[in-house]
């Protein structure tokens, strides 16, 4: 269905041999590995480790993985959509998720790697300009080395794959530990800081929506703000356990780690009373500033030298980090009791300005998962977004951001007589007859000139115009001609094709994607409820917006209403249709994700432990006659890793497990204890059945 993701996963060699082989694109594996590794779990330290070794020392990571390394777009002239590989969407969110399931199904083992050095930092041949020339132009702000290119690819052809990952001064890959990856993704990501505005798209897309590509530049993004909390909170406590008292840090990641800590504490009286727009430059400008050196230094390779830095020291900066992010979301909560997904700035000489632009189911979905909002408000949250003009009642769903119409053709790009009257420059023109600039259509409109794609192409025409003395044109006056231009089209607000299209992603259109993304977060709000030992009023109000959300996805629904099978995965249903795009997108990843927690199947502390929240008495099916075969009461059956898991509503307590040799095990609990649940994520062969007895009670009560 995406007809420029050309990727092949080779099954087969030219003699017909069984290969294993892959290519894909960077997050759409990394994504779907997180599902994966939910039966797979025994895959999870490698999955970590290639995800790891994927990213770069300045915190990017590269287009695409595949069997033989890390690969990267390269600009050609005549594809203008080629410079497409360096990206730091999706870095924070799923490579803390595979974070959160190696410690729920091997906690302590991330701990052992926080000081060895096992890691390596990609070496893409990208470099992000200065902070100065980003300010001047946030849309031009990496640049291809092709030097740096053509010598990796020497390389590689030496010795292989390694080629492509930064090296010591021996020619070795440096290696680094994982304190050192978790700082160089944040640091990053803090050195684009923005105050009350979230992190600055200079360089990163949308967290998700390709359909916002367009904010790059002069977007803002508090979706992966909302996401670094939650990996804040996640290196917090694992540092915390940690037995280690000093980290051993790569000197310029340390001395990066300095100066953004310091910048830090000499703002922090500045979160209390919050940040004007002079403020919030002057803070961006540290920040960016601090980033820049910082890549500046690296950028020149890495040194051997290294510095060992205090537990406790990464620990207070990561908690004053997390204070910086809170403010910034508090301030971001919006009059409707949702919170804001992206914003834009307006860049002065001194001022950084912040317009926030309408609700976005992203951003409510994120902030949902970033662990800051209580029970209570999430429900808050959820309620608000269910009245919202993000509702869908035709589809019992949600649509990404309100749908609005758009202007037709004829009423586009009209230049309003007051502003041509009020710019002295344009009533001249209009009079001369020119028009490179602006003209009068039969209707007696006046228009800027169609082939101006942005006000770039406007300055360069002004310039010409002055420079041929067609008419006089003082600086002042061609200043007023640009304002006009930047009012009327307003590019800097421009988002995408989420503002233009009526499909794929695009307005009144449900992305069935995000939509999974919405109840697998209220899933994990309703489980950290539970563990909170929140009211049971408050759990209750979490449950039944899951369920509500979950009625809506096609599954659940008639074939007439879902507009194709109901077991078959579209991309996005949009005002005017049916389910449109078929194909395994995200949505699969999330589904299966959810569906683990409907069935109350909690891993922690590498326990199995069996605690439905949200199943149903309906899923149950009931036996014929006392006299059909297999389980006689009401029964559930799924597998997980392998094993078939059956639920069985007798009324009884506790779990059996079944083994092929040997006698049943009994626990009387819902708990199954570390070892055997160790050999159930190694897909143990000798259990043929874990039987779960429950009683009606359990299950969710509407």
């Amino acid at each position: 269905s995406r007809p420029w993701n050309l990727f092949s996963i080779n099954v087969k060699d030219a003699a017909g041999n069984k290969i294993l082989y892959y290519q894909g694109n960077w997050r759409d594996i990394f994504q779907n590995w997180e599902a994966l590794a939910m039966s797979y779990p025994g895959f999870i330290t490698n999955m970590i480790a290639k995800f790891l070794n994927a990213s770069s020392a300045d915190g990017y990571n590269p287009y695409r993985v595949t069997r033989d390394g890390i690969d990267w777009e390269v600009p050609e002239h005549d594809n203008p959509f080629s410079n497409i590989g360096y990206w730091g969407d999706h870095q924070i969110i799923y490579l803390l998720k595979l974070f959160e399931i190696s410690e729920k199904f091997y906690p302590g083992r991330l701990q052992t790697w926080l000081s060895r050095k096992i890691f390596a930092f990609a070496n893409i041949p990208y470099r992000i300009k200065s902070y100065e020339e980003i300010v001047a132009n946030p849309h031009d702000s990496i640049v291809f080395d092709a030097d740096a290119h053509h010598k990796i690819e020497e390389i590689v052809a030496g010795i292989g794959s390694d080629g492509k990952l930064i090296l010591d001064q021996s020619g070795n890959v440096f290696k680094v530990n994982l304190t050192e990856k978790i700082l160089a993704s944040l640091l990053s990501k803090l050195s684009n800081l923005i105050p009350e505005a979230g992190i600055w798209m200079n360089t990163l897309r949308p967290e998700w929506n390709d359909a916002n590509n367009a904010l790059v530049g002069y977007g803002v993004s508090m979706v992966t703000l909302y996401y670094m909390r939650r990996f804040l909170n996640f290196a917090i406590d694992l540092i915390s356990d940690s037995s280690e008292t000093g980290l051993d840090l790569t000197e310029e990641i340390a001395d990066q780690l300095d100066s953004i800590n310091n910048i830090f504490i000499s703002n922090r009286y500045l979160l209390d009373k919050g940040f004007n727009d002079i403020q919030r430059k002057e803070l961006t400008d540290k920040l960016g500033k601090a980033g820049s050196n910082f890549r500046a230094t690296i950028y020149k390779g890495l040194s051997n030298r290294r510095k060992v830095v205090s537990r406790n020291y990464i620990i207070d900066f990561l908690k004053i980090t997390r204070d910086y992010i809170d403010q910034s979301v508090s301030v971001n909560r919006r009059t409707d009791k949702l919170y804001n997904a992206y914003n834009l700035i307006t860049i002065t000489g001194t001022e950084f300005r912040i317009r926030y632009l309408y609700e976005m189911l992203e951003g409510q979905v994120a902030v949902l998962s970033s662990g800051k909002l209580s029970p209570a408000e999430a429900v808050e949250v959820l309620d608000s977004l269910r009245s919202s003009k993000l509702y869908r009642e035709d589809q019992q769903s949600y649509i990404l951001y309100p749908d609005k119409k758009l202007p037709e053709f004829l009423e586009k790009n009209i230049v309003p007589a007051d502003d041509v009257k009020s710019a002295p420059l344009l009533a001249r023109l209009i009079e001369s007859g020119d028009t490179a600039i602006i003209a009068r259509d039969g209707r007696g409109l006046f228009h800027f000139n169609g082939s101006f794609r942005n006000v770039s192409y406007l300055k360069k025409a002004l310039k010409n115009l002055k420079e041929s003395g067609v008419v006089e044109a003082p600086d002042e006056e061609i200043r007023q001609v640009e304002a006009v231009y930047e009012r009327i089209f307003d590019h800097q607000s421009f988002t995408g094709r989420s503002g233009t299209f009526y499909k794929y992603e695009g307005l009144g259109s449900i992305y069935w994607h995000m939509v999974s993304k919405l109840l697998l977060a209220i899933g994990e709000n309703i489980e950290m409820a539970r563990n909170k030992g929140t009211s049971p009023e408050t759990v209750q109000r979490l449950s039944e917006h899951y369920l509500s959300v979950q009625r809506g996805i096609g599954v659940h629904k008639s074939p007439d209403k879902y507009g194709a099978f109901p077991i078959d995965p579209y991309s996005h249903t949009p005002r005017m249709a049916g389910v449109q795009q078929p194909g395994m997108t995200g949505q699969v990843k999330e589904d299966i994700i959810s569906r683990f927690f409907e069935l109350g199947l909690i891993i922690n502390k590498g326990r199995i432990t069996f605690s439905p929240a949200v199943l149903k008495r309906s899923e149950f099916t009931d036996p014929q006659s006392k006299g059909q075969a297999g389980h006689r009461v009401p029964h559930l059956c799924f597998t997980f890793c392998r094993i078939p898991v059956t639920y069985l509503l007798d009324n009884n307590k506790g779990v059996d497990l079944i083994f092929k040799k040997g006698e049943p095990v009994h626990f009387p609990s819902y708990t199954i204890d570390n070892v055997i649940s160790k050999d159930i994520f190694s897909r143990y062969e000798n259990i043929s059945e874990i039987q779960v007895h429950l009683n009606e009670k359990m299950l969710f009560q509407s």
